[in-house]
Formats: C-alpha cells, structure tokens, sequence
C-alpha cells in the first residue's frame, strides 16, 4: 500500500532582454495529493502513519518563451516551513522525463517515512497541532546558468493507519503561484558560448508577496456601527485570486466525506433512535445539522427529513413519468449542458449525470403541469443526484417544490418571490441599515441579485460545499433558512459592497461573492454566521402583511397608466437581468465547450497513444506467436532426436546384454570343467594315496597327511635297501612327483582362464558404461546447445 502525493508546477515568466526589461509574468504552481485526503484546513492533508509515499511532479511551461528543461537535479523532503537548504533531504528519483503527451516534464521519487529525517511526519499527529512540510524540485533548465529551486510549503496531519478515511468526490489542489524573473546575460559575459544564456533575478511565490505587501500596507476596515457590529466576522480570505472577470462555473468545490469518528458514532444512534419511530424527529437533530450532516450519510438523512422513507407511489409515479413526453422538451435539454459543468458527473455530453437529470426534469415538469419545468430547477435536481438515485431524487425534488413551498415563488407572476425581496430588505433595513441605505443610493434592488438565491437555493452559483450545508439547513428548518444565509452573505461583504457603485455591486454578487466560498473554512464561518441569526416567523409573517398591504394601497392609489409603466419598467428590467443571465449562461456554455474541445483534443491524443501502443502490441504478439511456432518445431527436433538416442542406447543395452549372457554361460561351462577336473584330480590323488597305503615300504616315506618324510629318514631307508629298490623307488617317487607337477599346473592354467573371463567380463561392463555416458552426454548437450540457442534468440 503506497500513498501518492501529485505536484503540478505550471510555469509562466517573463524575460528582461539587453535593450528594455518588462515586468513579471506569474507561475501557476498546484500542489495536488492524490489517494491522500485533506483536512478541514484548506492547506492541510491527512497522511497515515507508517505507510511508503511517492511524490510525483508534473512541470509545465504555459506562457512566453520555451525553455526546455533538461533533468531534474533533484527532489527534496524536509519537515517544518522555512527551512534551510542543507535541512532538506535529498529522496530516491524513481524516473523523470516526458509525459506521455510531450507538454510536461514529470518526476517521480519515492519517500520511506520510516527513514529517521521524517521521523517528524511518521508520529501521530496530536489533535491541537499541525505540522507543516517543505517539498523542493531543483530543475536544470536550458539557457539558465543555475538550477532552479521551486519550493512548496504545506500543511500536514499524520494519522494512524486504522483510522477510517473518507475520500473526496474529485482530486483538490492547493494553488501557489510564482513569479519567476530572467536577464539576458549581456554578450561579453559569455564564456566561450554564442548561445543565449539568462541568469535567475527573481523568484517569489505568491504567498510571500501577499506577505510583504500586508506587513507594508495592512488593510484598513471601515469601523462597525449598531449593536450588530461585534456579530460581524471579518471579509473571508480568498484562496484564489478574484480580480478576474470570469464567473465561478457551478458544480465547483470539492467536498470530503472525511468525519471524525465521534461525529459518525453520534448520528449511528442517531439514526438508530429515528429508524424506530421515523414519524418524530429526534431532539438533538437540529443542533447536528446546523454542524452539517457528515457527507457520507447525506442522501439517507436528506430523505429522512424530507418524509421519503415511505414514498413508494413516487417511484412509481417517476418511472411512468420518464416515458411521457414534456411540452418543455427543449429548454429541459438546452439547460442539461448548463448545469454543474464543472463536476465530473455533469460535463460529459450524453453521460450518465446528464441522462439522469434530463429524466428527473422531465418526469417533474409532467408531474407540476403548473409549474412545469422553471429555469434553475435543474441545479437543485443535480445536488439531490449527486447523494441518491434518481428515484429517490425526484421524490425528494418533489416534497420540496411542495411541502417546503418552493414552488411557490414560480406562480403568480413570480408574486411570492417578489414577497420574498421585500422581507429580505426590511431585514437588511433592520441588521444591516448603511448598506440597505447604500443600495438605495445606487438604485440596487434585492431582485437584481438575489433572484438565484431564492429560486435555485444557492445552487447555481456557489461552491458544493456551502450549497449541501444550506439544503442540510433547508430540509430540516424550511424555507426561511435562505434569508439567514442571504443576511449572511451581505453581513461578511459588507465592507465590499459600500465601495462599489451599481455595476460594481452586480459584478461583485455576479464574479468575487461566490469565488469568496471555495474555501471550505470560509463556508463554515459564513453557515455559523447564518445559524447564528434568530429570524423570527412572527417578524416574517408580519413583513409578508406589510408587503400585501403595500400592494393593495398600491392598488388602489395608482393610475393605472403609472402602473403599467411601472410594470413594464419591472419587466424591462427583468429582460435585462434575464438577458445578463444568458450572457453569463451563454459564456459559461462557451467555456465549457472550449475545455471540452480541450478534454477532446486530449482523448484523441490519448486515443492515438494507445492505438500506436495497440498495433505495437498486436506486432509484438505476431513476433511471440512466431518465436512460439519456432520454438515447438527446435523441442519436436530434440525430441525426435532424444528418441533416436533413447532407441540406439536400448539396442546397445540389448547388445550388451546378450554378451553379458554369452559370458555368464562360458563362466559357468569353466566352473564346471573346473570341478570336474579338480574332482578328478582328486580321485586320482586318492588313488595314489591308497597304492602308497598298501605298499609297506612306500608308507614309511610319507607321513599320515601323506606328505614325503624328512630326507634323513630316506636316506636311512635307502642305506638299508638294495640298489634295486632304491632305483624302484626313484622312479616312483619322480612319477608321483611329475603327477603332482602336472595337477598343478592344470590348476594353474584353470585360474588363468578365470582371471582371463574376468578381465573380458570387466571390459565388457566398461563399454556398456561408456556406451551409457556417451549417449548421456550427447543427449545432454544437444539439450544445452538448443537451450543456448534459444536464449540468445529470446534476447
């Protein structure tokens, strides 16, 4: 298991020639940790302790002159901020070169948390403290005399790695941008080089030029009149620049389903006490949601609260609606590309986010043939998706067209709204009465940016994170919760707001307002500001009667000519906000439309990458299915030739065996004649041995063993027998003695031929042996010689 932290650094810059210097041009730097969720502070990420990390760096070039960068000179990890040079630690690069599309230079090194100089970030992180981290990327770049050093700071909790982590819908990133500046060393500084060289003046982030520009002018806030002042926060921080024209795209934000584990432990009872009676809310409910509802349970809880637990009939009812046709077909589908285009689910044309939407509109405008489908509607249908299906999702849609009273404000010539601008500026007259006194000045009414607000709930415009808090309030306080937040939103602009003019005061509802909420901090201070306010039903309902009141006196005194020009004068300047929408929803189309050509353009990119890699592998398979068939015919070969060797060793063997019989027989035809010749040899001797035994005078020459007696006894014999006798006796003896010569020499030549058969049968044996270790080693070299072979063609 391996966490996986993604730097991007897209780098823009300006360079200072010879003849005239210009001014800074500033480098996106987005440091994004993929697979490593963030924490509620908007610059903290959760790590998990003991687990390996891989940092993987994506540098690219988006404005001015090109400048290739050669290698990475290294990737350095310290903990702490504000660290020294020789406190970073150089890690392990795994590789580093082109992305696969050729527009950015990637590296990727990998971080063991276990080494002991980020023993730091590997210890459980205490809840009261937060640690910060320094990442660094020294980049050889060509024409630079010196590497370049671009240096991350960040926030980070370590976690234990059995906490329970929830992941974000969408990948975040934490913005930081530099400003990067180059000389053109002059010619006669060169050495040896016709080239262009360019030397670093400056490189500053951004977050250190907001520093230094705060400790040299710190910002003066206008002082705080009424009781109400201490109530105010101060204007939220944005994390992101708002001096650009260009509106936030709806769907933005990201929204983590991280929870504390107390916090999810808390709403499981909760949730278990409600499931036993769903007809009574549980006391401590409201006090949980103006906290927020944990995100991982809010499609259950939405339905809860709703009353949709048991809305069979409405699921139903919606799958008879989709397969009706709708009168509204057309601007139904013309507002599907408009809507949430800036969520994954949302932005594919055709996709399953749009079908499902297109469905739910569909089957409501059917449903409401009042109301039918109103512009706007979508966006709170995409919220209600995003957390259930779509069944659920229209029933819930439904009870809060119905039950809360949204659908209210779309009858009666939009009567009901017009009831609720009213009450919204008695309120700003009550809580807020210099900017309900500068908004009368400039001639700004509540309708002329508050009309999303009411109709859409804060959909269409503001960050995911801010819109589900408010729907959390919505379904389990009611309608009015809206005015809470609209008081909100003027209290924390407030300061803002006196300065503008009437463009500058629509610009800034339409453009900075909503850009201001992408913080997930920002939106929580902004609902515990709104949760806050007590806003009374009595204190409403008794503006509502002084708005009806107003309209009847209205009524009554005014010229009917006067009315209709007031009317029309309302309704020119309806068409005009109407008309702005549709420049912005027009602008917001063409920016979609532009980043999908873009994500086109890259699919395509992509799409031809991978049929390149397609018909390289469909080449590499023909060249494998080719060595395979060559590779069968060299082991049919071996072992055709194995068999041959196996047969030519059996017929040996065979050959071998019937000598080895041959020889057995010849042994055992010698180890007969052998006994036969020896027992006759015996016989004979016996029979000398009886003619010696019946002769008295040859006994006394031989011994009871039958063995000659000494010579001088003989000689006394002989001394006293006859000449003749002595002569016969001579001649005996020397025939018994050519007798016994002869048997031993048979006996003699018998051992040789068996030392002879021995030494035939040794050597027979011995090329049996080598007949067997010759075709042993052929067999086994011919295997190592394939094998060989085969290897060398492999490689």
């Amino acid at each position: 298991m391996m966490e996986l932290l993604r730097v991007t650094v897209l780098l823009s810059l300006k360079v200072i020639t010879m003849q005239s210097s210009s001014e800074y041009m500033s480098s996106g730097v987005k440091y994004k940790k993929l697979a490593v969720p963030k924490d509620k502070d908007r610059q903290c990420f959760k790590l998990r302790q003991g687990i390996d990390k891989k940092i993987v760096i994506y540098v690219q070039q988006t404005t001015n002159k090109e400048l290739a960068i050669e290698r990475c000179f290294g990737l350095l990890l310290s903990p702490g901020k504000d660290v020294r040079n020789s406190d970073m630690h150089l890690l392990d690069l795994e590789s580093m070169g082109k992305s696969s599309d050729g527009k950015s230079y990637v590296i990727t090194g990998s971080w063991n948390p276990k080494s002991p100089h980020f023993q730091v970030v590997n210890e459980e992180t205490p809840k009261d403290k937060v640690l910060f981290m320094t990442t660094a990327v020294d980049l050889v770049i060509t024409e630079v005399q010196e590497p370049v050093r671009f240096l991350l700071e960040t926030k980070v909790r370590v976690c234990s790695p059995n906490e329970r982590l929830f992941w974000p819908f969408s990948k975040r990133s934490t913005t930081e941008n530099f400003f990067l500046k180059l000389k053109q060393i002059k010619q006669k500084e060169r050495k040896n080089n016709t080239d262009t060289l360019y030397e670093v003046v400056c490189l500053e982030s951004e977050s250190e030029r907001e520093r230094r520009k705060t400790t040299a002018s710190p910002s003066i806030r206008l002082p705080q009149s009424g009781s109400q002042s201490s109530m105010i926060p101060s204007p939220p921080e944005d994390d992101e620049e708002e001096d650009n024209d260009e509106p936030l795209l709806s769907g933005s934000g990201d929204v983590s389903k991280e929870c504390a584990e107390k916090i999810l432990e808390t709403w499981g009872e909760l949730l278990s006490k409600w499931h036993l009676n769903l007809s009574v809310r549980p006391k401590q409910l409201s006090s949980l949601v103006r906290s927020g509802v944990p995100e991982a349970l809010r499609g259950e809880v939405w339905q809860l609260l709703a009353g949709c637990h048991n809305n069979d009939h409405l699921v139903e009812k919606y799958r008879i609606l989709i397969t009706k046709e709708s009168p509204q077909d057309s601007a139904i589908t013309r507002d599907i590309n408009r809507t949430f285009p800036a969520h994954d689910y949302f932005k594919d044309t055709g996709g399953d986010g749009q079908d499902s939407l297109y469905k739910i509109c569909k089957a409501y405008s059917v449903y409401d043939e009042e109301i039918g489908y109103c512009q706007g509607q979508s966006f709170l249908a995409a919220v209600l998706l995003l957390h259930m299906p779509e069944e659920q999702a229209f029933s819930v849609l439904v009870k809060i067209m119905f039950d809360y009273g949204l659908r209210e404000l779309f009858k009666q010539n939009f009567e009901d709204l017009h009831c609720k601008f009213y009450q919204l500026e008695r309120l700003m007259q009550e809580y807020i009465p210099d900017l309900y006194n500068h908004f009368l000045d400039i001639s700004l009414e509540a309708h002329m940016y508050a009309s999303q607000w009411f109709l859409t709930l804060f959909t269409a415009k503001f960050p995911l994170y801010m819109v589900f808090h408010i729907i959390d309030l919505l379904l389990c306080e009611g309608i009015s919760v809206i005015f809470n937040v609209a008081l909100g939103l003027l209290k924390t602009s407030k300061d803002d707001l006196l300065l503008t003019d009437f463009e500058g005061a629509l610009k800034f509802f339409r453009v900075q307002l909503p850009k201001r909420y992408r913080s997930e901090e920002n939106a929580k201070k902004l609902m515990e500001l709104a949760c806050s306010m007590k806003i009374g039903q009595k204190k409403l309902k008794k503006y509502e009667k002084e708005y009806h009141t107003m309209r009847e006196q209205q009524a009554q005194q005014e010229d009917p000519i006067e009315r209709f020009e007031r009317e029309n004068r309302r309704l020119q300047e309806a068409n005009m906000r109407l008309e702005q929408e549709n420049d912005d929803l027009a602008h917001e189309l063409v920016t979609s439309k532009i980043a999908l050509r873009k994500d086109l353009d890259n699919a395509e990119e992509k799409a031809d990458a991978l049929n390149k890699e397609l018909l390289m592998t469909k080449q590499k398979l023909i060249d494998a299915e080719e060595e395979k068939r060559r590779l069968e015919e060299e082991s049919a070969q071996l072992k055709e030739m194995c068999r041959r060797e196996l047969d030519k060793a059996e017929s040996e063997i065979k050959k071998n065996s019937s000598i080895i019989g041959d020889y057995k027989q010849i042994c055992s035809q010698l180890s007969e004649r052998l006994e036969k010749q020896q027992t006759a040899n015996k016989v004979e001797i016996e029979k000398i041995r009886q003619k010696v035994d019946d002769c008295e005078r040859c006994r006394e020459f031989f011994n009871k063993e039958g063995r000659v007696k000494g010579i001088s006894s003989a000689k006394e014999v002989l001394d006293e027998d006859t000449d003749e006798e002595k002569e016969i006796l001579k001649n005996q003896l020397r025939e018994m003695e050519l007798e016994l010569a002869q048997t031993k020499l048979q006996l003699v030549e018998a051992e040789c031929k068996i030392q002879d058969l021995e030494h035939h049968l040794g050597l027979a044996l011995n090329e049996v042996q080598a007949a067997k270790k010759t075709w042993f080693n052929r067999t086994l070299s011919s295997i190592k010689t394939a094998t060989g072979v085969q290897g060398k063609e492999t490689c």
